[in-house]
């Protein structure tokens, strides 16, 4: 794999699916030096990937046209949750909100993160995308806390952690007392073993990580060489108590969110899950499926207007080669266990089915290539696993993305994405609401951009102003910004005046019921709105670009779930779009 000449080199490339030129949004050309694509062909094998025959749907179903919520789980507390919101709150929500007509719940990734203090609040870097966050269970609906003796139980009760006193998500406080109520419920190794226990290979193989990790730490590179590959040697080594305790920890999740989802029976989709694009280098998945994972490469994206630096999204991903060797089966098996408890499945960055930007060791985010896929599969198998679930399937397609992912998007009837900030015409000016795609998922905005109430007041600029992550390198300075945020909030105003859907003088909340009013009169198969802009929440959940400098994925929704589900503007968004989807 040691090419001799540049057009060895790009014939190589060529063969195993490696850019060595790309093309930018404004139409540019941009050459990959040769050096990063042999550093990237490098993390791949000698052959090139096999050609995959999966026999699959032509396409799915026509989706449902309904509407629906979008939430943060994690912020939608109750006055019964620790601290943080669970499944418990899931079920609740959606029994809600099936209650007053709406047709789906899009709730943010519930994948497990690395077991480490304090434990990581992002959703999208996961340990593992094929099991969940035990954070996310009621302990108290554990069939393990109703049968205990009273004394137990309040011992457990004793632990529920105080709300956090600057009134953020404290999600180290939170598992601390949840791990602690859970090891004194745990019923122990013979729970999980005695007559009748159904023995899973891969679950068993995730708590064999977990385990080794509470003792040598997340990163399973770091390890003593003999446990970095599952096997004899780590089986023995994992303490069998910690693993029988993880396993548990995982079926209690299983059990309640079925019951989640049970609170889902009889909408037109349910619960719509969301599949991260990677996962953590050092974490669970990547120690279990390291033979098809790419070791080295990290995945994120080439440097653009607002990311002139690149970014590198420190995930692992799949290695082409050797996913399409093993027959897209650890694919197929990831898919399966979502579908198992979802209604639907977002894919963040489906472009990545497609190809995604590979970052090789040792260098910045600029010094990458694409490296492609076999999408027919990718998406074959995807249409097959969600066609057999009887589910939903909407594909994050925002931002920069090749016409070929909306075509086949639509053509496959896969959903994509349509974003009020982002609808809009090739001058830049936003779409009259008649002329957005039907074959998407409307919504005013996500968890990485302005709420509604943060859009008109400028939030999005203070934000980023008070992070430091303006000016400089990062593009526009901050008077710039406000100008843009200015032209922005005008030209918004001005396409809801043209649709009839404001005053003159319409305040904020107004402006606000007009945007969702604007979502009602589009074509797009699903509509969601969010608690944070219905109910007038400034901050976004997430601010890209920052870590520290801002509370990424910690800010709760500014109302308990008891008060929400009563609260006069939810139910006047529920009037407003069952007007257009009822029947």
């Amino acid at each position: 794999m040691s090419p001799t000449s540049p057009a060895e080199l790009h014939a190589l490339a060529a063969a195993h699916g490696v850019a060595t030129h790309y093309e930018t949004a404004d139409k540019r050309r941009i050459d990959i030096p040769d050096d990063v694509v042999e550093a990237v062909l490098a993390l791949l094998g000698p052959e090139p990937a096999p050609q995959s025959r999966v026999g699959t749907p032509a396409s799915m179903p026509e989706p449902p046209r309904t509407w629906g919520w979008m939430i943060q789980l994690y912020g939608v507390r109750s006055h019964d949750s620790w601290a943080v919101g669970d499944f418990a709150d899931l079920a609740t929500f959606t029994a809600w909100a099936a209650s007053t007509g709406a047709g789906a719940v899009l709730v943010n990734p519930l994948h497990a993160v690395a077991p480490v203090d304090p434990l990581p609040a992002s959703p999208y870097s996961p340990s593992s995308r094929r099991f969940v966050n035990p954070l996310y269970l009621r302990v108290t609906d554990l069939p393990e806390y109703r049968t205990a003796p009273e004394a137990l139980r309040a011992r457990v009760d004793a632990l529920r952690p105080p709300p956090a006193p600057d009134g953020l998500i404290d999600y180290g406080t939170t598992w601390h007392a949840k791990h602690e109520a859970l090891t004194l419920l745990f019923p122990g190794p013979g729970a999980e073993t005695g007559p009748g226990a159904v023995e899973d290979p891969a679950l068993r193989e995730f708590a064999t990580y977990t385990a080794l990790a509470e003792v040598h730490g997340a990163d399973w590179r770091r390890w003593p060489a003999q446990l970095r590959r599952p096997g004899p040697a780590a089986t023995a080594a994992a303490p069998a108590e910690r693993v029988a305790f993880h396993t548990w920890l995982q079926r209690r999740c299983a059990e309640q969110l079925d019951q989640a989802n049970r609170a889902a029976e009889g909408m037109a989709v349910g619960i719509v899950h969301d599949l991260a694009v990677g996962i953590d280098p050092g974490g669970a998945d990547a120690w279990t499926m390291q033979d098809v994972i790419a070791q080295g490469a990290k995945v994120g994206a080439p440097p653009d207007a607002f990311n002139q630096q690149g970014q590198d999204w420190g995930l692992a991903t799949w290695r082409p080669d050797r996913l399409a060797a093993s027959g897209y089966e650890p694919y197929r098996e990831l898919l399966r266990d979502i579908f198992r408890h979802a209604g639907g499945l977002r894919v963040d960055h489906v472009a990545g089915l497609w190809r995604l930007w590979w970052v090789p060791p040792g260098r910045g985010p600029a010094d990458g290539t694409y490296v492609h896929y076999d999408d027919a599969a990718m998406l074959g198998v995807l249409v097959e696993e969600a066609t057999r679930a009887g589910a939903v399937v909407v594909g994050e397609d925002l931002g920069t993305v090749e016409p070929v992912v909306t075509r086949t998007l639509q053509e496959r009837n896969i959903l994509g994405s349509a974003v009020l900030w982002f609808t809009r015409d090739d001058a830049g000016a936003f779409l009259p609401p008649a002329e957005w795609p039907a074959n998407a998922v409307a919504s005013i905005s996500t968890h990485d951009l302005p709420t509604a109430a943060g859009f008109l007041a400028g939030e999005h600029v203070l934000a980023r102003a008070e992070a430091g992550v303006l000016g400089g390198k990062y593009g526009r300075d901050v008077k710039d910004e406000w100008a843009a945020a200015a032209l922005e909030r005008t030209a918004l105003l001005d396409l809801l005046d043209a649709e009839g859907l404001i005053e003159p003088d319409s305040t904020d909340d107004e402006i606000v019921l007009a945007m969702h009013r604007l979502l009602q009169r589009t074509p797009c198969r699903i509509v969601l709105a969010s608690p944070y802009d219905v109910l007038g929440a400034v901050r976004q959940p997430n601010l890209p670009g920052t870590t520290d400098q801002y509370p990424n994925w910690r800010l709760p929704l500014p109302l308990p779930l008891e008060e929400l589900m009563t609260d006069a503007r939810m139910h006047q968004i529920a009037d407003i779009f069952n007007g257009e989807f009822s029947g």
